[in-house]
């Protein structure tokens, strides 16, 4: 039969011009009453379209909107255009049925089941210990407040079979109120009272953490600064957790005024965050006077769950920043900057060799080359070049002392080839060139000093020109022109004789490169404590 009755209404939602919803299910306890509320449709208006009511069963189907007063009134139903009022339900009550709105059709349905027994869904609700609850009863399929001939009698509420005489009001939840309730919802209609009957799951709570309100801002005591005979504002946030709660200025002991109008004013706005109500009062001043600085004004929070709370602020007069605290320190920075400054000129080469020897700061070196520095040696114009016991002790100081791996003409170039190309090999595999002022002519034609500036502008290689002190003193263009282009290319040191050696060997390397002995030494020490330990027999 339910078979049935489901194909019926299959072909009735598939004609043209039908919009069909899912059917809500209805189950309602024999002999209660139950409403079916027609859903409110947009394009419906209250006095033009008729709603229709439709029962449907696998035995019968049929308008009820053609169903005569009377007729209706013996079958316990009551229809007010978008209501449909079961009485008193039974198992005649049992049915599909479906009201249709508007044009094009727009068909609600309902599934109405009558039950011996109590078979509404149960309701749930949540009170908190030691809090006062009002138990609510549902208001599921009840009939619409103006149904003609029918009136409102209220609701009763039994525990267990016990009345309760207080309404469903609960002054202070305690455990033992946890259970099933039951509400029932009284009408009269003709003389007869009809009733609806809900069941409610109380789950009580342990009691919820009182959180305190608070003035957040400004703090106690706090000192506004103001400018004179300008406009000032100065707000007053609060977080609170109840409506009831509020805050304001006063000053003095008066209520600060709402009047924009007065030479200050307050105003206050408020933010809701689920629980948490943030609450801002601002307090302004149109120009402020010498008047408004004598007085306190104070923020107060009144709260319903807790004693009241002030925060009393006053006013200064801003104090305009002097500009001689600001030109003295300008002008102290400016001094140690350029004292500074002169203190690196001065010691630069100090300064440098220091974290060079000491803090081992200097640049890796990984491009390849075999030596620090190509020693070259050339003929000065003068009798005042380094003689040749001077070279030696120089090349020896280098190597041995400083650890410099040095490509000496006389000795590391090799026999049989042209001097011209061993010199441009040696430069190749050099990372500097040292030019020595020597007495003696060496043999360089200006050809192979030319070649010598090629290389060295070719390949960066950089370049120190040592200068005896009598070629320093000579003028600009007395040199022959070979040399005066690697003068000018490269880094002059002035010999002086060994006597000034030490300042002379720290220009020098300062322009060389970084000397590896500190690195080689570091790492052999570190080697020797990683060795492990053998025992003795």
């Amino acid at each position: 039969m339910k078979m049935l009755l489901a194909v019926r209404l299959l072909l009735l939602t598939l004609q043209p011009g039908v919009l069909s919803l899912k059917s809500r299910e209805i189950s309602v306890k024999a002999g209660e009453m139950v409403a079916l509320q027609c859903p409110y449709y947009r394009k419906w208006k209250q006095g033009g379209s008729t709603v229709t009511w439709t029962s449907r069963t696998a035995q019968r189907e049929y308008v009820i909107n053609n169903v005569s007063r009377p007729e209706l009134r013996q079958m316990g139903v009551l229809l007010n255009r978008r209501s449909l009022v079961i009485l008193s339900a039974s198992a005649n009550h049992q049915a599909t049925y479906s009201c249709s709105l508007g044009k094009p059709h727009r068909l609600f349905w309902f599934t109405v089941s009558v039950n011996p027994a109590q078979s509404r869904n149960m309701f749930s609700q949540t009170c908190h210990a030691q809090e006062s609850c009002k138990l609510s009863c549902p208001d599921v399929n009840v009939p619409a407040v103006k149904t003609p001939g029918m009136s409102n009698k209220g609701i009763t509420w039994h525990k267990e079979g016990e009345l309760l005489q207080n309404h469903g009001y609960l002054p202070s939840v305690e455990e033992k109120d946890h259970g099933v309730y039951t509400c029932t919802r009284s009408y009269l209609h003709r003389g007869r009272i009809y009733n609806m009957t809900f069941t409610v799951a109380l789950d009580v709570h342990p009691k919820k953490r009182e959180k305190a309100a608070a003035i957040i801002s400004p703090h106690n005591h706090d000192v506004v600064f103001v400018e004179l005979g300008s406009p000032a504002e100065i707000h007053c946030k609060a977080v609170m957790y109840s409506d009831f709660d509020d805050i304001f200025w006063l000053s003095g002991k008066s209520v600060v005024q709402r009047n924009p109008e007065l030479p200050f004013s307050s105003n206050s706005k408020w933010e809701s965050k689920g629980e948490e109500v943030n609450m801002t009062a601002s307090l302004f001043f149109k120009k402020v006077s010498d008047d408004d600085l004598k007085r306190n004004y104070t923020c107060k929070l009144e709260s319903v769950s807790q004693t009241s709370s002030f925060v009393t602020v006053t006013l200064a007069k801003k104090v305009r920043p002097s500009c001689v605290p600001l030109a003295v320190n300008t002008v102290g920075i400016a001094v140690v900057m350029t004292v500074t400054v002169l203190l690196y000129v001065k010691f630069k080469i100090d300064i440098t060799l220091f974290f060079r020897d000491t803090l081992g700061c200097h640049r890796g070196v990984s491009d390849g080359k075999s030596y620090d520095a190509f020693v070259m040696c050339y003929k000065s114009n003068t009798d005042a070049g380094l003689k040749a016991d001077d070279r030696r002790w120089l090349e020896i100081v280098l190597e041995e002392e400083f650890g410099y791996r040095l490509c000496l003409h006389d000795r590391d170039i090799q026999l049989g080839k042209a001097v011209a190309n061993a010199v441009l090999e040696c430069i190749e595999e050099s990372r500097t060139v040292v030019l020595v002022p020597t007495s003696l002519d060496p043999g360089l034609g200006s050809g192979l000093l030319s070649a010598v500036h090629e290389a060295l502008v070719e390949r960066q290689t950089r370049l120190i020109f040592i200068k005896s002190e009598a070629t320093k003193e000579m003028t600009s263009g007395s040199l022959p022109e070979d040399l005066q282009l690697l003068s000018e290319a490269g880094d002059c040191v002035t010999w002086r004789g060994r006597s000034s050696s030490s300042s002379f060997l720290k220009r020098l390397r300062f322009y060389l490169p970084a000397s590896p002995k500190e690195l080689k030494i570091r790492l052999l020490q570190t080697s020797r404590t990683e060795l492990p330990k053998t025992s003795q027999v």
